[in-house]
């Protein structure tokens, strides 16, 4: 975890990610819910998000690894890399992926733990690696009654 900080009602943390293909989705979750259990909040909701413009994440299933090979495969074929892009830096299609995904997911906290479905992982997706990148966790408190 690279930077971190605390509030009474909420607390952040950047978590430094390492990628290792141009195009990967990245389970993420148990740093995620790492980050939940150390802040101690019971009830809230979990932010995340991705401040970069070629990647992003999102919540999909994770008990099978094929899945998340699958989507990026997906991902490569919907929009190729060599395409008639006028951007110069020869990375359109990772802008146009993460446009499609997103920078950010909200996840609820209930009973001190991420309130993901049954199969549910959360992914950092990366478009342009592989690359140093942060994804940024935001926790806040649901206010006492």
């Amino acid at each position: 975890m690279a930077g971190k900080s605390t509030t009474a009602n909420s607390l952040k943390r950047t978590l430094e990610l390492r990628t290792s293909r141009r195009t990967e989705l990245q389970d993420v979750t148990a740093e995620i819910a790492k980050v939940v259990r150390v802040s101690g909040c019971a009830s809230g909701v979990c932010h995340l998000y991705v401040p970069h413009t070629t990647a992003g994440v999102l919540i999909n299933e994770g008990y099978d690894p094929d899945v998340a090979r699958d989507m990026e495969a997906a991902f490569d074929q919907l929009i190729s890399r060599k395409g008639n892009y006028k951007h110069s830096e020869g990375n359109s299609d990772s802008h146009i992926k993460t446009a499609l995904v997103g920078t950010s997911e909200t996840v609820s906290i209930e009973d001190g733990r991420l309130a993901l479905g049954q199969w549910q992982k959360i992914f950092f997706a990366e478009f342009d690696g592989p690359r140093l990148r942060e994804l940024h966790v935001r926790i806040v408190r649901d206010p006492e009654v």
